[in-house]
């Protein structure tokens, strides 16, 4: 089992001995934080709790491991603290404390920070954090179903956050407070950091209305961001249609940002999340794919990637005893 610990939602995909898919499910974040929902009973229409062999979990900033870790091993949940996350809800974390008062066998996946000795050193000296878990657990579902082991993948939805991957190891990432917008979130400008130094805002504020939504002029509960922006594009509103057009230039941008730094051939370019895999009602992921194709061939996979790849995770350390997983050692 496989767990994607997303901005707005949390979602699971279970998958047999087979590798073939058993379920997939979601839960809102807010849902869970406000009792309307929970994993435990949510988990057993689909499966006994007591038949999962391993769930590969992600949490947070994932920063304060950088191995993929057994739960009874991880302290504060693995990460160095929850502040400038974006806006905390309380859903993972009970989520994460039903996983371990259910016992089912588990193990937490890194984030990728200035602590993971597997990735470039340039990359470890110049950003603290690069990306939560789920895009490692995403990253290895895209080197499972492609085989390339030197690729460009860009995770566009509440954030964007593009990875460069050589010799089937995860080099850099540029994360949303760095780098390109998404919908909600991304990187503080000069105006914000005025902002929070003058005491209008807090920095994890302004992080949390610095996606395209403030070019769209969208403030909205988060699960409703995305829609919005997208009904005022398809409306012709010209911040709707500005906001769309902006994050395709900042997706392009770090793309190739990461193609100019590679130290190999990119074998492909992968697109996912929300924003980079909808073709309609506004084709994102086409305009995305015009820009770029000309640096290696474009894949869109599914915005279910990151449960999913959870999954192939957990699949192939219980079943094939993998040692590492895109050059990050497993802690046994």
């Amino acid at each position: 089992m496989g767990m994607d610990h997303g901005t707005t939602a949390i979602s699971f995909q279970i998958i047999d001995e087979n590798k073939e898919d058993v379920a997939y499910f979601s839960l809102k974040r807010d849902e869970v934080s406000n009792n309307e929902v929970n994993f435990k009973d949510t988990v057993t229409e689909y499966v006994d709790a007591k038949d999962i062999n391993l769930l590969a979990m992600t949490y947070a900033m994932g920063d304060s491991i950088n191995k993929i870790t057994p739960l009874s091993k991880v302290k504060n949940k693995g990460i160095l603290s929850i502040n400038g996350a974006g806006k905390v809800t309380g859903g993972g974390s009970k989520i994460y404390d039903e996983i371990i008062s259910l016992k089912i066998p588990s193990v937490l996946i890194p984030g990728l920070h200035s602590n993971c000795e597997f990735m470039d050193e340039r990359f470890r000296a110049s950003y603290s954090h690069c990306a939560s878990s789920e895009k490692v657990s995403l990253t290895y579902y895209a080197y499972n179903v492609t085989g390339w082991k030197n690729m460009i993948i860009a995770d566009i939805s509440s954030n964007t956050v593009s990875i460069l991957v050589e010799d089937a190891i995860i080099k850099g990432a540029i994360d949303a407070c760095i780098g390109a917008m998404g919908f909600i979130h991304g990187p503080l400008d000069l105006g914000m950091i005025r902002d929070i130094d003058e005491g209008r805002k807090t920095a994890n504020e302004c992080f949390s209305h610095a996606g395209v939504s403030k070019i769209a002029k969208v403030d909205t509960k988060i699960n409703n961001v995305k829609e919005e922006i997208i009904e005022k594009a398809l409306n012709n509103d010209k911040k709707g249609v500005l906001a769309i057009d902006s994050l395709v230039m900042g997706v392009v941008m770090e793309i190739y940002g990461l193609y100019g730094i590679a130290e190999n051939k990119i074998d492909g370019i992968i697109l996912t999340g929300s924003g980079g895999t909808m073709t309609s009602p506004i084709n994102i992921s086409g305009k995305i794919k015009e820009k770029v194709e000309d640096i290696a061939p474009v894949k869109v996979l599914t915005d279910k990637s990151g449960a999913i790849g959870s999954s192939y995770i957990a699949y192939d350390i219980y079943k094939n005893k993998k040692d590492k997983i895109m050059g990050i050692d497993v802690l046994k």
